[in-house]
């Protein structure tokens, strides 16, 4: 897998952290009236996203500075 930039990843890692949050607790009814199950589980799945991808983040190689091939 080649590099991806650190800051498309972190902004990657909010968007999936935020919007599994935001999918749960909408599911679950705390801001509605019944629950919605659907919803929920895409919340948790957007949850799992994001610490995949902040997995991947966190084990990225850093950037090496040599210009040239080895």
């Amino acid at each position: 897998m080649r590099r991806l930039p650190p800051k498309k990843l972190k902004v990657l890692t909010l968007l999936f952290l935020g919007s599994g949050i935001l999918g749960i607790v909408m599911g679950l009814g705390i801001i509605g009236n019944e629950p919605i199950f659907m919803m929920t589980f895409v919340g948790v799945l957007n949850l799992g996203l994001g610490g995949f991808v902040g997995w991947i983040f966190l084990n990225q190689e850093p950037r090496s500075h040599r210009k040239r091939k080895k």
